[in-house]
């Protein structure tokens, strides 16, 4: 194919939110059009994997059934499970010679992530925390990606990646592209609570396949304006979650500008404004449950999608281990 490629992914922690949603997967969909896309389930890169392997395994299925209810097309592009590509446990060895320990400790992902994860175990952090970055270095460069769309909070990776394929290059000649990154139209979705990010494991996450009911429970749950006691309060629209749900999902642009206009002086209550909400996130989300209903009544399909990938990725990551390979002069007895 004469397309560039992409490569992105998520770990297999549960289903997919709409942060998820504004932040990658609606830019996925689009981008099938162009690129020739790899969608990678990254199951090596679980840090409860040992404690938790069933709910590793549901999250697999989850998170493909949801891809496709979004749009995401097995036909364009391709569904790769990673351990289903052993490939990329090889490539992750090779490339982790050239990258150091304190890179790793800089980068402000993994700094996140060992906090959390030192405050809820007694647990040593284990060796995999510190090799799951290299990986994500190797999974983008297995294919050659051109391009990686990409959440904010993963920009460090990418960046990495274009050192390593620098320095690999340098050394052993060209075998890499250096990919650019790729920010959503939303950056970071905070949480329903008003917390920074939204989250599973903060219980603050409006799911794909949540019911209408549900999604209207939670949007009338949501954290405002901590300032405003009354409706006749005058309110604050910035840092307000609800208003930035509006801006990022409702598509009725000047009903969300007459209520933050109604709102700054007190003409509106947050009841109406959350309603309004509400309604804007079931008519983006219905269609998506139609599919993903359709999708669970029919999970061979959602296998298939899968293999079919993931066998397609394994036939292109033996070719680039044959160049790393030859590069790297491991033919021995060749």
């Amino acid at each position: 194919m004469n397309k560039k490629r992409i490569l992105t992914g998520i770990r297999p922690t549960g289903a997919l939110h709409l942060g998820h949603y504004a932040g990658a997967l609606e830019n996925w969909v689009r981008l099938q059009d162009e690129y020739e896309c790899f969608f990678l389930i990254a199951d090596y890169q679980v840090s409860d994997y040992a404690d938790d392997i069933d709910t590793v395994r549901q999250a697999v299925f989850e998170i493909a059934t949801d891809w496709l209810a979004v749009g995401l097309d097995p036909e364009r592009s391709h569904f790769v499970i990673e351990s289903l590509v052993p490939e990329h446990a090889e490539l992750t060895i090779w490339l982790s010679w050239y990258v150091g320990l304190g890179r790793l400790q800089r980068n402000p992902t993994l700094k996140a992530e060992m906090d959390e994860l030192e405050s809820r175990s007694k647990d040593a952090v284990p060796v995999a925390f510190f090799t799951y970055p290299v990986m994500q270095v190797a999974n983008i460069l297995m294919p050659k990606a051109n391009l990686v769309p990409t959440g904010e909070d993963q920009s460090p990776h990418v960046e990495m990646t274009r050192e390593v394929a620098r320095r690999f290059n340098r050394l052993f000649g060209e075998v890499f592209p250096e990919p650019d990154g790729l920010v959503g139209r939303v950056p970071r979705l905070v949480g329903v609570d008003g917390q920074a990010k939204m989250s599973k494991s903060l219980n603050n996450a409006i799911y794909l396949k949540d019911d209408a009911e549900i999604v209207t429970q939670k949007v009338m749950r949501m954290y405002t304006d901590p300032t405003r006691i009354h409706a006749t309060d005058p309110g604050h629209i910035e840092g307000n979650p609800v208003f930035m749900y509006h801006d990022a999902f409702n598509p009725d642009k000047a009903e969300v500008q007459d209520l933050k206009e109604r709102y700054v002086v007190g003409k509106v209550g947050d009841v109406e404004v959350k309603q309004k909400l509400a309604l804007a996130l079931n008519a983006l989300m219905e269609p998506i449950r139609e599919r993903r209903a359709r999708y669970e009544a029919q999970p061979a399909l959602v296998r298939e999608a899968l293999a079919s990938g993931s066998g397609y990725a394994k036939r292109v990551a033996e070719q680039t281990m044959s160049e790393v390979r030859a590069a790297l002069r491991l033919n021995y007895l060749g």
